[in-house]
């Protein structure tokens, strides 16, 4: 879990405080060391280790392989500095997260496994995390997304052609009979303009399906090998309809047998190994559940701190409460200023039209209520269920679907392309045992 120190921090300061620590406890080994400096941040010994320690424990209960805890550590220590640099962004970008939305978030996150929040608090128990552990774990995942979405989220583009192109694609397979739990490696060329590098790559992802076809567990290569961002979650891609295929696989997985790896794959990003751990039939739905909606939005922005949004969202409910017009709220205040101008009206809105926060508030509301605060990735909200109607909507769901489908597939690939550019943007220098990683630690020791 993260324990950051920030802004002004000096490794002189550190160094001191580990001196005070060696003095006092002269007869242990002081494992409370910076391990590498980003930015304007550092990693920490404990850190590494509490988050390596997670992942063992996590791994070892799904009864994947490990691979050598010296490569594990490097990987993690990456993962720790991808993470450490986003998080730092959101403090520039002024962005927070409360603790009233954090305990929503755990309060949703324990009803959705089937539990109360203190048999939440003991499965972590017992998986040897604390409580405030993952609260502070999840208020930074939290904060992380919700700087890919500022970040990443406006490099993606959709055109209606892109829909059309997918739709035809679709057309002739039927409805999806059949549903699939993907595990995925990425192997990434480090140079595609250069024909040595890119060959080194290829002939490394044969040779990880040889091993796999061989017997070697697909998700402990991933963890040891994969360049994609769910290594560390043994390539898991969770269950996908065929609709929801990546284009790259979508040809080959329905024909795969359980438990085989793909051919190896290529793209322009590198070469691809995919595998189906499991099946599930599953049929359309064609009549679906649909709200009629309304919504008030404040959003944060460099003029307004998040505690400012929640506390102006917190005020408009209670005007609300208190007999307030909604439409009239919504056009004088949202700062979502196409419903705004409409008395806040989002029309009827379909299963999966809207982002997972919103319309999981949207399904909880009764029709009337007035519901929230709701926080989203695009702010604060406060929202209306005008009616409810069951509605057949085949062609506008796959229509819906396919977009979804297609900015997925475009949001990770430009995700992987953001997390690399910042990370080669960084100045990150790696300390004590693993001061070997720095780049140029080769050039100076020859020199």
């Amino acid at each position: 879990m993260k324990a950051t120190l920030r802004h002004g921090l000096t490794l002189l300061l550190t160094m001191a405080m580990l001196a005070v620590s060696v003095s006092a406890h002269a007869e242990r080994q002081v494992l409370d060391r910076v391990v590498a400096i980003v930015d304007d941040d550092v990693i920490l010994q404990t850190e590494l280790d509490a988050r390596v320690n997670t992942i063992v424990g996590r791994l070892s209960a799904q009864g994947t392989g490990l691979p050598p805890r010296q490569l594990l550590e490097e990987r993690v220590l990456e993962q720790l500095i991808s993470e450490s640099l986003q998080l730092q962004m959101a403090d520039q970008m002024g962005m927070r997260i409360s603790d009233n939305e954090l305990n929503e978030t755990l309060a949703n996150i324990a009803r959705s496994n089937g539990l109360s929040l203190e048999q939440f608090e003991e499965q972590l128990a017992e998986e040897g995390v604390t409580y405030q552990q993952a609260r502070e774990q999840i208020r930074n995942e939290m904060l992380s997304g919700r700087v890919q979405q500022r970040r990443v989220g406006n490099r993606v583009r959709i055109t209606d052609r892109e829909v059309e192109n997918y739709l035809q694609a679709q057309a002739g397979r039927g409805p999806d009979a059949e549903e699939y739990r993907l595990a995925y490696i990425f192997i990434q060329v480090d140079d595609p303009g250069n024909e040595d590098s890119v060959e080194q790559a290829r002939a490394k992802a044969e040779n990880l399906r040889q091993q796999i076809i061989d017997g070697r567990d697909f998700r402990e290569v991933a963890v040891a090998e994969s360049d994609a961002g769910n290594a560390l979650e043994g390539g898991d891609m969770g269950w996908r309809t065929e609709s929801q295929l990546p284009s790259l696989v979508a040809p080959v997985v329905p024909n795969m047998e359980v438990g085989m790896p793909s051919e190896v794959l290529e793209n322009n990003s590198g070469f691809h190994l995919v595998t189906v751990m499991d099946k599930r039939g599953g049929e359309q739905q064609t009549v679906i559940q649909q709200h009629r909606v309304r919504h008030i939005l404040i959003r944060p922005s460099q003029a307004v701190t998040e505690t400012q949004a929640e506390n102006r969202i917190r005020d408009i409910y209670q005007q609300l409460q208190d007999g307030a017009n909604f439409a009239a709220l919504a056009r004088e205040l949202s700062d979502d200023p196409v419903s705004g101008s409409d008395g806040g009206n989002l029309g009827w809105v379909s299963p999966g039209q809207m982002v997972p926060a919103f319309e999981q508030a949207m399904m909880e509301a009764d029709v009337g209520e007035i519901y929230g605060p709701v926080r989203s990735q695009f702010g604060w909200h406060i929202l209306q269920v005008e009616e409810r109607r069951q509605q057949d909507v085949t062609a506008e769901n796959r229509e819906s679907q396919a977009r979804q489908a297609i900015y997925q597939r475009k949001f990770e690939t430009e995700l992987q392309n953001w997390l690399r550019e910042i990370r080669d943007e960084a100045f990150v220098e790696f300390k004590g045992d693993y001061a070997d990683l720095n780049p140029a630690s080769e050039e100076n020791n020859a020199s």
